[in-house]
């Protein structure tokens, strides 16, 4: 029999056997692994398997039978697998609960009377599978039995409807640390006390006993593991650590609760053996409480939770944060800012020479591409006469981004918003006297992955027509249309290394800011351990490769409402780089010049901490008084002794901020400070 230490050793693992991630390989034997990009599927990069759309009479996610019967094979694969590596607990393994399906309640209306019985059948199918360990469907307040309902959200301990059997845990399977982040909005954290008053809400109200941060996991029993230069990280630590305190009387006490005011409130867990919590709630936004609770007036600070571990003294506040927080700064350490530094290839604006086939109409751009690339060339030749009237081309699509040529130029590009506008283009165009190429770029980044009937989307050219300033109207939406699937340099694998040798590369000089153009350079790695990145911040659109492998798209020329880019750093994973001679390539669709691009490091350039008399002593201090404690992330060990035997005991000291006074250089390539705190007496 495992003791209670044992059980808090185990390490959580989640096997996501969510519907829309399924993976199911259609033949082959290369099995299932992945990268930056995408999972990879005998040897071919997939996230939803596009081969799923083409199965007749599939409904993806309901109580249809071509959909069950692959969503069954592939499940029964990776539980198989895991049991031959003896990975679910009750094999000695440590994983200790599975899910099933994921949010599901949200679409479930969608699909009528084939929604609650495709639940059902999802449950029974994987409790049939006997992994020894739970499972549960998160936002599926009526999961079967045994299968648990948990929730997902911001503020599981108000919305939570708890679960729906007395004989089931409250589990909190997403807390966002973020507002969800949509590109082109700019980024909306949550404040370490938001995150410790809701957590702290779900395990008074609810009783809950495991939270996962999305996306950190762990047990509320456990030590939270995480980024130390977030102020989130050090003040939840604090809050795990009361509750590890008090989890005797948690998971064993008699729970009641009281009102104490009309936002206030006070939970309690207590055992017979006189164990006893208490968590005092205050849930006005803008007015601290006095509560009156066992003969003694607390003070609580506004929309805060007061814990009591031994249900008479204070040791955590959710709303006083005393956790240091610091700055990430990037440091550029390279500037590939040199002509002779870069190479570039102009990929090819497609024509109907240079077509692949030839359709009536335009096609569906998922169905023609099978998500093997972003990109479809839609490509027509129209005749123009001088006696037409003033001419305007309009494209209605309903893919993410649209660029427009006629005669191999570039004439204008158009996309979409995250408020829901498709790309639309209508523009005046000088056509010249005869046939006339116009050449549109269909592209998507990335597929829908969620919602109801996925395999009923459409995305791609819907319609295409030019209309004449005296009231002419030409559609050539049903006319034979010549298509090519991706660019020129994916069809060489470009950004290989192999690949990148058989392009004919030209020098840089003309090709800066010019659509369609892939670059080249060589790169050393940064000495250290610092995070690596890319600057990009002054590029348009397109991907990146580091010695083959994509770190991902970008598209830092789609601004945020503060005039920002979502995203204009990108992260280089050490694991891809070698000491020296690394490849860079990436594709810019827009136009950009790669002579602004920096590979940087990532480091926290300063750190700073908050307490007052009023605040808790931390609970994982002998102290009796509130503290104050920094630490930055690259340091010298020997700082401290050095400090003590230069300065303690005397009235003054120096101390030479020198590499050879701590014994090296603890951080290679920054900039040293030294900071002492000192207590004269």
């Amino acid at each position: 029999m495992e003791t209670k230490a044992d059980l808090r050793k185990k390490v959580v693992f989640f096997f996501l056997a969510s519907t829309w991630a399924i993976a199911s390989a259609g033949g082959g034997n290369d099995g299932v692994s992945y990268d930056g990009r995408a999972l990879i599927i005998n040897g071919t990069r997939r996230g939803l398997p596009f081969w799923l759309h083409d199965v007749p009479d599939i409904v993806y996610r309901c109580n249809n039978d071509p959909f069950k019967f692959y969503m069954q094979k592939f499940v029964t694969k990776i539980v198989n697998l895991l049991k031959s590596e003896r990975l679910f607990a009750s094999q000695g393994g440590p994983i200790i609960i599975s899910q099933i399906e994921n949010e599901y309640k949200t679409v479930e209306a969608a699909f009528h009377e084939k929604g609650p019985s495709y639940v059902t059948w999802a449950a029974s199918m994987a409790v049939g599978l006997n992994t020894g360990v739970p499972w549960m469907m998160c936002k599926q307040d009526d999961a079967p039995d045994p299968v648990i309902n948990a929730c997902n959200g911001l503020n599981c301990g108000s919305t939570f409807m708890g679960p729906n059997s007395p004989r089931k845990p409250a589990l909190w399977t997403e807390n966002w640390t973020f507002l969800y982040q949509v590109y082109g909005k700019d980024p909306r954290p949550r404040s370490a006390e938001d995150i410790a008053f809701s957590v702290a809400l779900f395990i008074a109200k609810k009783n809950g006993s495991f939270v996962n941060y999305y996306m950190v996991t762990f047990f509320l029993f456990s030590k939270l593991h995480g980024l130390i230069w977030m102020p989130t990280w050090g003040h939840l630590r604090e809050l795990h650590a009361v509750i590890k305190q008090s989890q005797e009387a948690l998971l064993w006490g008699m729970y009641t609760n009281s009102s104490l005011g009309q936002q206030q409130e006070a939970h309690v867990f207590e055992t017979d053996s006189g164990q006893c919590v208490a968590f005092l709630v205050n849930s006005d936004k803008r007015n601290a409480a006095a509560l009156h609770f066992r003969k003694t007036i607390y003070r609580i600070p506004a929309r805060s939770i007061s814990v009591l571990p031994n249900c008479k003294d204070v040791a955590f506040s959710t709303g006083q944060v005393s956790a240091q927080f610091g700055d990430r700064s990037a440091t550029p350490v390279q500037y590939l800012n040199q002509d002779q530094q870069w190479q570039a290839f102009a990929d090819q604006v497609c024509d109907q020479n240079k077509a692949s086939f030839a359709a009536k109409g335009l096609l569906e751009q998922m169905a023609t591409t099978k998500d093997v690339t972003d990109y479809l060339w839609y490509t027509i030749s129209y005749n123009h006469s001088n006696f037409d009237d003033q001419q305007t081309l309009h494209v209605d699509s309903r893919a993410h981004v649209l660029h427009v040529f006629v005669n191999g130029k570039l004439v204008g590009t158009v996309h979409g918003n995250p408020d829901g506008a498709l790309p639309v283009f209508d523009k005046h165009i000088e056509f010249k006297e005869g046939q006339n190429d116009i050449a549109l770029l269909s592209v998507m980044v990335g597929l829908p992955d969620s919602g109801a009937y996925l395999e009923k989307r459409v995305v791609g050219l819907r319609r295409v027509r030019i209309r004449g300033s005296q009231g002419s109207l030409i559609d050539l939406t049903n006319w034979l249309w010549h298509y090519k699937v991706g660019l020129r340099g994916e069809d060489m694998l470009i950004f290989s290394e192999q690949g990148s040798k058989t392009a004919r590369w030209n020098s840089l000089s003309g090709y800066t800011n010019r659509p369609l153009i892939w670059y080249k350079t060589m790169f050393d790695a940064p000495k250290g351990n610092d995070p690596v990145v890319l600057n990009l911040g002054n590029m348009g659109k397109g991907e990146v490769w580091i010695n083959g492998e994509s770190i991902g798209r970008y598209w830092v020329s789609f601004k945020a409402p503060s005039g920002r880019p979502t995203q204009s750093l990108y992260h280089i994973p050490r694991s891809f780089l070698k000491s020296s001679n690394n490849l860079l390539v990436f594709f810019e669709e827009l136009g950009g010049d790669p002579r602004t691009i920096t590979v940087e490091t990532i480091s926290i350039s300063s750190v700073c901490g908050r307490v007052s008399e009023s605040y808790y002593p931390s609970v994982l201090s002998k102290s009796k008084d509130p503290y104050v404690q920094l630490q930055c992330t690259c340091h010298s060990p020997e700082s401290k002794a050095i400090v003590k035997k230069a300065c303690l005991g005397r009235e003054e000291c120096a101390i030479f901020v020198t590499n050879s006074m701590f014994g090296g250089d603890p951080c290679v390539g920054h900039s040293k400070s030294l900071l002492v705190v000192a207590k004269c007496t």
